[in-house]
This record gives C-alpha cells, sequence and structure tokens, in this order.
C-alpha cells in the first residue's frame, strides 16, 4: 500500500495507520526528482526481509532544502529510528564500511595490507592493525561498561537507530537504484546495537589511543628468557645493567614527533565564536560555529533535526552512526566545539619482573599483563580466506603500546615496556552529555550539565543562550589529572627526552603507585581533573577559540593558573589563524571591517568568515616582494620543505608580478593565492628568532611576532625560489584564479572553492593534503576544513539559524545531494534551516515519509 500525502505535516497519529514496512511519500516533483526519493520503489517488494514485530518504532522522515532530514517521533526508539534509516539513506556505503572497522572485520573482506578507505581520527592504518586495535581496546568488558553507562532515553535512541538502519538495508538490498556501490556487498548487512556503542566509544579516543592505533595494535611481548637455578641470580644482575646502560642511552636519545591525527601540530581544528549582547547590539547572543573537519569517511558530519514533542527538539549535527546531535541548536541553546589543546593520554614506563616480560614491578610487587588472543580472518588475494592471532596485552594502566617506531631504543624489552592510558578510555559519559545538552533549557542548565559531567572528551566548548547576555567558553572534560610535584618526580628519563616531541604529555614511572593520575574531590572519574580546576569565561563581548589553549578565550581577558597539561597560557606564540580570528571578531564589533554598522549580526557574520582573508599576506606580503624579488631569478638547489631537488635556476619575476597584484585572500576569483601559499609553507620553516624583527609578546599576543627581518633574506629567497618551482611545476599559472586549482568534483565537474589552510592565516579553511603539483588542491581525498557551519541566534518566539554542510548530505554519487550543498557553499548561498514545525512545512522543497514496523 502506497499513501502520497501533499504539502503539509503527516500527522504522527496517522503513523498507527501505516502498516509494517509501509513507506509514504510526498512533495512535488514525485518520482524523487531532486534526489529524494524513498523505498520500495513501483515494482519492488513493500515486504522486508524478516521484519521485526509490528509496531515497534515508527517516525516521519521530512526532509527540506539540501535534503536535511527532520526526523518526528512519539518516543525515543521512534527518533533513533528515523534518525537511523535518514544517515543510512545518505551514506550507507561509509557507514557499512565503518562498522567493519569498529567490529575488526576489514581484513575479511578487503585484506590484510589494503589501508582503509578514507582518513578520520585513526589516520590510515591497515586494515590488519586496525581490526586487531578494535578489537583489543574496544573489548567485551568496555563494551559492557559503556552500555551499563548510559541513560534509558539513549538506550532507546541506539535500539532505534540500529532498527532504522537495519530497515534500511533490507530495503534497499530488496531493490531500488540507490547505493548502488555498495548495496549488493556481503559486508552490507544488518548491525546490532553493540556496533553503534563501538562506534560511539571509539569516537571517544581520538584524542589519545586512536593517534597510536598501529603502536597498540603492533604490541607484542618478546620472549621471556628462560630461568634455570644457575642463571637467575646471573641474570637478575645482567639485567640491572642492561637498565642501567638503557637508562643513559634513552636519556640522550632522538624521538620521533608521532602524527597526531586529533590534538596535533597540524592535524585537524576548528574556529567559533560566541558573541554577546554587547557584540549584537541586540537581545540575543549570537554563536559562529565552524569544525574543519573531515569531509570523506565514518567521521564526516551528518545534518538533521530531531523532534520528540515536549522532550526533544535539537537540529545540527553528528559523526555517521551517532544518534545523538553533538553540535548544534535547540530552541534555547547553540553550541559548537574546538579541538582542544589539553592533553587526553599519557605513558607509564614499565620496570618488567625478571625472566618475565609480560609481568611488571608495581610497589616491590610484579603484576601479571592480561593477555588476549585475538584472531582476525584475512581475507587472501586468491579470495582464500585465513586467520592471523595476536597475543596483545593490557596493564592496569591501559594497553600496552610498541614505541619502537619513534625510537628503536623504546621497543618492549626484557627490561622496559610502556603502556598508554586515555582519559576517554574510562569515559563512558560523554553521550549521555550531549543527549543532555540536547534537551538543555537554557545556558545556565548547559553549563551546569557540563560541569557535573565533566565528559567532553577532546574538545573546548562555545555557546550562548536564549535571554543571555553573555558567551560562555570552557574546556571542561576528561583530563588526565598529573600534579607539578608528579611531573619533577615521576617523569622518567625518557619522558624528559620525549618532551620536546610531546610537551605536557606524562611520561611517568609505573613502578611506583606515587605515580598514578590524582584524583579531586570533584572529578567525575579516577585520574580526572575536577571541573572547579578548570578553564572558563562567560563575557558580553565575545569568547572564542581556533584551537590555541584556553589562554585567549578573548585576549582582554588572559586566563592563566590552570593545570599545565591543559596548554600553554602565554608562553608561545598562538596561530594566524586563531590572530585573525580575534582581529575578525573585534573588527566586527567595532565596526572597522567592510560589514557595515558594528554589531555581530547575522548577515555581517555569514560575511565575515567567508572573507578568505589571509593574515601573512596582510602582515608579510608588502616586506616580502622587495626581498624575494630583488632579482629575476633564484638559485635553488634543493626544496627546503621536502627537500627535493629543483635544479639551478628558477625565473621568478612572473610570480613577483602575480603577487604585486594579488589583493591578499583566498576567494574563488584571487589570482596568486597559491604562489603565497606555497611560499608561507617553506617560510615557516625559518625559526622564529631568525625570521621575527618582533618576537613574540604575551603582553600582545594578537600582533606577535611581526616584521620579518632582513638579515633572513636568503632563507627567505630559498622558499620563494622552491614555491615558485612548485607551482610552475603544477602546470598552473602562477596568476591562475584560485577555484581553478582549489575544487572539489561533484558529478564529473569541479566546484570552484575558496580559503586555505590555517598555516598561512586563513581563517576560512579548505586544506587540501594533495600537492598543488599533483593534481592541484583537490577536496576530493582526504582534506578537512569548513564543514558543519552554523550561525545561530535567538530572537523572540523563534530560532534563527543559518547552515551550510560544506561537502553536502550524501555519499552517494548518484543523489542529487551528493553535491547541491557544497555547489550552494561555493556560491557563498548559506541555508536559512527550517525549525519550527511551520517553517519545516512551508520550506519549497519539503517531502515527508512516514516509516513504521
Amino acid at each position: 500500500m502506497r499513501q502520497t500525502f501533499r504539502r503539509g505535516l503527516v500527522p504522527l497519529s496517522l503513523l498507527a495507520l501505516a502498516a509494517a514496512a509501509t513507506l509514504t511519500a510526498c512533495g512535488g516533483g514525485g518520482g524523487g526528482g531532486n534526489g529524494f526519493s524513498f523505498l520500495p520503489l513501483p515494482n519492488n517488494p513493500a515486504t522486508p526481509t524478516n521484519p521485526p514485530p509490528e509496531g515497534t518504532y515508527k517516525a516521519e522522515i521530512r526532509r527540506t532544502t539540501m535534503g536535511v532530514p527532520h526526523i518526528l517521533a512519539d518516543n525515543w526508539p521512534g527518533a533513533g529510528y528515523g534518525y537511523g534509516y535518514a544517515q543510512a539513506e545518505d551514506d550507507l556505503c561509509t557507514m557499512a564500511d565503518s562498522f567493519l572497522t569498529y567490529r575488526g572485520e576489514r581484513s575479511q573482506y578487503f585484506g590484510a595490507d589494503a589501508k582503509l578507505l578514507a582518513s578520520s581520527t585513526i589516520g590510515l592504518p591497515k586494515n590488519i592493525d586496525s581490526d586487531f586495535f578494535h578489537r583489543h581496546v574496544i573489548s567485551a568488558d568496555v563494551l559492557k561498561k559503556m552500555i551499563d553507562a548510559q541513560p534509558d532515553n539513549l538506550k532507546q535512541l541506539v535500539e532505534g537507530f540500529t532498527a532504522g538502519y537495519n530497515r534500511y538495508v533490507r530495503d534497499v538490498k530488496a531493490g531500488g537504484t540507490r547505493n548502488a556501490a555498495c548495496r549488493d556487498e556481503a559486508w552490507v548487512k544488518p548491525i546490532t546495537s553493540d556496533d553503534i556503542y563501538r562506534r560511539m566509544y571509539a569516537a571517544n579516543l581520538a584524542g589519545g589511543y586512536s593517534n597510536f592505533l598501529a603502536q597498540i595494535a603492533n604490541a607484542t611481548a618478546p620472549a621471556a628468557t628462560v630461568l634455570t637455578k644457575v642463571s637467575a641470580r646471573q641474570l637478575d644482575r645482567q639485567l640491572d645493567r642492561q637498565r642501567r646502560q638503557a637508562a643513559v642511552q634513552l636519556a640522550t636519545m632522538n624521538v620521533k614527533e608521532p602524527e597526531l591525527q586529533v590534538g596535533g601540530h597540524e592535524g585537524v581544528g576548528s574556529n567559533m565564536i560566541g558573541f554577546g549582547t554587547a557584540a549584537t547590539g541586540d537581545a540575543s547572543p549570537l554563536l559562529f560555529g565552524n569544525p574543519h573537519w573531515y569531509w570523506r569517511g565514518p567521521d564526516r558530519f551528518y545534518q538533521a533535526q530531531l523532534t520528540i514533542p515536549g522532550q526533544l527538539n535539537i537540529s545540527g549535527t553528528s559523526f555517521l552512526g551517532i544518534p545523538v546531535i553533538l553540535i548544534g541548536f535547540n530552541d534555547n541553546v547553540a553550541w559548537s566545539h574546538t579541538v582542544s589543546t589539553a592533553r587526553r593520554f599519557g605513558f607509564f614506563q614499565l620496570k618488567l619482573a625478571s625472566g618475565d616480560p609480560t609481568s611488571y614491578m608495581r610497589d616491590g610487587a610484579a603484576v601479571k599483563m592480561q593477555a588476549t588472543d585475538i584472531t582476525v580472518k584475512v581475507k587472501a588475494t586468491d579470495g582464500s580466506m585465513t586467520q592471523v592471532t595476536r597475543t596483545l596485552y593490557k596493564s592496569e594502566y591501559g594497553p600496552m603500546v610498541n614505541l619502537a617506531p619513534l625510537n628503536s631504543g623504546l621497543a618492549w624489552s626484557q627490561t622496559m615496556a610502556f603502556a598508554i592510558r586515555d582519559i576517554n578510555g574510562e569515559n563512558y559519559r560523554t553521550f549521555r552529555n550531549w543527549l543532555r545538552w540536547n534537551q538543555a533549557k537554557s545556558l545556565d542548565e548547559f553549563i551546569a550539565i557540563q560541569r557535573e559531567e565533566t565528559a567532553i572528551p577532546w574538545v573546548n566548548t562555545v555557546a550562548v543562550g536564549r535571554g543571555g547576555a553573555k558567551a560562555w567558553y570552557a574546556d571542561i572534560g576528561a583530563v588526565p589529572n598529573v600534579t607539578p610535584a608528579q611531573v619533577t618526580d615521576c617523569t622518567t628519563a625518557v619522558g624528559a627526552t620525549m618532551q620536546p616531541t610531546l610537551p605536557r604529555v606524562p611520561i611517568f614511572d609505573g613502578s611506583r603507585s606515587a605515580c598514578d593520575w590524582q584524583t579531586d574531590a570533584d572529578s567525575a572519574q579516577k585520574g580526572a581533573i575536577g571541573a572547579s580546576r578548570m578553564p572558563n569565561l562567560q563575557r558580553d563581548d565575545y569568547v572564542a577559540n581556533m584551537n590555541d589553549s584556553y589562554w585567549l578565550a578573548n585576549p582582554k581577558a588572559p586566563m592563566t593558573g590552570y593545570p599545565d597539561i591543559m596548554g600553554p597560557a602565554g608562553t608561545e606564540a598562538v596561530s594566524f589563524r586563531t590572530r585573525m580570528g580575534n582581529v575578525l571578531a573585534q573588527a566586527r564589533i567595532d565596526g572597522s571591517d567592510s560589514y557595515g554598522a558594528k554589531g555581530a549580526t547575522p548577515g555581517s557574520v555569514k560575511q565575515m568568515v567567508l572573507n578568505s582573508r589571509s593574515l601573512t599576506a596582510e602582515l608579510f606580503r608588502t616586506q616580502a616582494l622587495p626581498i624575494v624579488c630583488a632579482t629575476p631569478a633564484i638559485n635553488v638547489a634543493t626544496d627546503p620543505l621536502t627537500s627535493e631537488a629543483i635544479g639551478p635556476s628558477v625565473d621568478v619575476s612572473a610570480a613577483c608580478a602575480a603577487l604585486q597584484a594579488w589583493e591578499g585572500t583566498g576567494v574563488s576569483g584571487a589570482k596568486g593565492a597559491h604562489v603565497w601559499d606555497e611560499f608561507w609553507n617553506r617560510a615557516s620553516q625559518i625559526p622564529a628568532a631568525t625570521l621575527y624583527n618582533v618576537p613574540f609578546d604575551a603582553a600582545d599576543p594578537i600582533h606577535t611576532p611581526r616584521d620579518l627581518k632582513s638579515s633572513a633574506g636568503t632563507l627567505l629567497q630559498q622558499a620563494f625560489g622552491a614555491a615558485v618551482a612548485r607551482v610552475q611545476a603544477s602546470g598552473y599559472a602562477v596568476d591562475a584564479a584560485r577555484g581553478d586549482y582549489l575544487f572539489a568534483t561533484r558529478g564529473g565537474k569541479k566546484i570552484p572553492l575558496y580559503g586555505g589552510c590555517g598555516g598561512p592565516g586563513y581563517f576560512t579553511i579548505a586544506c587540501s593534503e594533495n600537492r598543488l603539483d599533483k593534481g592541484g588542491y583537490t577536496m576530493d581525498g582526504n582534506p578537512n576544513g569548513n564543514s558543519y557551519m552554523q550561525v545561530v541566534r535567538f530572537p523572540e518566539g523563534g530560532v534563527e539559524a543559518h547552515t551550510f554542510l560544506t561537502f553536502s548530505l550524501s555519499d552517494d554519487p548518484a543523489s542529487a545531494h551528493n553535491g547541491d550543498y557544497t555547489r550552494a557553499y561555493s556560491a557563498g548561498q548559506w541555508l536559512r534551516m527550517p525549525f519550527s514545525e511551520a517553517e519545516i512545512k512551508a520550506n519549497a522543497d519539503f517531502r515527508t515519509a512516514v516509516i513504521s514496523e
């Protein structure tokens, strides 16, 4: 049976009339002409395979412009059901692939040595390492703790989400044209609620374990030395001698800097600004939020609204596979996040028991590690199936980790090994916190929840609320609690050596209980800092964060005195992106920019955040050009960034002319921005003391360091010559328009983009990992950049929200929602997001479907 409702809301009471497995669709265009179609399609079976008992789940999925779903349900299972179905309809292939990741089954379908298809918070590891990591870290006991800690309404959301996803899998396998790339694959199959909990728990680990996936997956123990009665005493002496020798060697070793996907030197990042009413000039504060996040893969954002009348009404975004909104707004509160500088993990150096490298000493007694034999199925190149088994270990601190890739001297030996502890490995409150925020009725309640749960895993928070004059900033979440005395007394020689590459990461002596992380009176979990000692600020002008520490949430009120592990506070320069963000915010408040009268309004903020200004160009271009363009050619032997050979001479005259004419932005029509970007990427490698005339000054952090030293001329010329050589090798003209080489591809057509990476000081981010000479700065691979963007305020009687989902809603190339949002973003056309029932029903692209079973 198929029922059609023309424009307007389908009363939720009618859901009860829907037969099991019946879909009801409506909206102009018919036949899914705008890319939003619902199964079953004509001539396809309408009855799903092995459906659950009738009447268990029901939801209404209303789609508006860009395909954004607004889920309406009577209860929590129904809301989850609609959300799971909608996510699967738009992004089935990415989701099904990711569930293999979290179950540890990638090698079974794709082989051991293949890598993940898209980058995420675990990077791009080999399948075999990903499988062992997830099976080891998300073990059955951990999964049980995760589930047991959730409130009933969240459990019901997960249950419904699982059922909704499975419903779509049944439907798409029964027929239709959607998700052709994967729908017939054996790995696209029903899931259980455990799969969703695994996915949720994995999201916790982005600031810790996930950065050391391969090192944890390959942390196998060396064979034990065979002991005899005669040799035992000699072995003890020998091991003590080895420990002393190793301590001397380790104290002077060079340690390779680990690649941190989240919280690293570059990594992913975000911008957010909360304007109070002193800045907006009216009764409502205003939030701008913009995570610079993944454009592909399981951690990409999905935009939706979830409504249960009287219980929940939240719009925003979550990762794929997560049934809770993580960034967004409800009737009374709006918030966003940025990656925090606070360290969320630490290492414990273990002194191993004599003759047993799988036991470690603690306060003089030997403690046996927990060993687990893990077997992974592996598909061979000929299609046959084999098995690989590893024995992996956990200590009381956390899993063992193989740090040999950082330096061979850090390998698990007969005398020494390392365990890693991630504070969020024991934090099961994260999604409870977010779900409570989804329902918060005021900013005061929002703040109280954050303090009570202290659960936010690896991000800062900025929020505003209806009727409130002030905006809120906080880095209140799960952070290791280590005292200054412990840092002095417990940091090992290895830990001291590793500090330059892992600053503020505690690397402690694991043989003494005195080195355990501490617990405050108000700690939400063992070993975590209590909320009362974590940074927060409320102001009526603005608060902001662009991935530097809490210190400059507002430059007029620098915060200091918080635990060192939270991040630097006035001891090092902030990024050019942070500086640009504060320049933009203050200029908007003062009205000294080009966007009209002073005050942060939705219209002015929307223009401001897309203007693609480069702060380094504004500060240094006029100083650099006379230096680097002093001669028409520069002799450059090797590239200072890559060490690649270049050649004897590079003609820079045309590049100099292009930069002279360039207006200093990365808008899509700007000509010459790539020359500057390539130059600054190399110039920024010059030590600050050599490069800048005016060094960083904590009393003037937004304006220092500044002014290029003329004595750095030779180094700057080498950087410029290498940059021009890269541009010449790319085939792009030195005066090529930004949108010619910075682009996304949808439907075989290039969509021109704008902005750039944070290094050159762009606030508007589109940061490709692809080299200019390898096909341009394409955003089709594994980039990060502007993702879910929102500008939100609370006028009387409603919510005003403007949004982008820059990469579009669907990963399915056949969907109209694979590129429509991206084209709108390219044109700078913000979407006024419908939120109230009246706005949703009045949307020109409104269509609705009722699903139930």
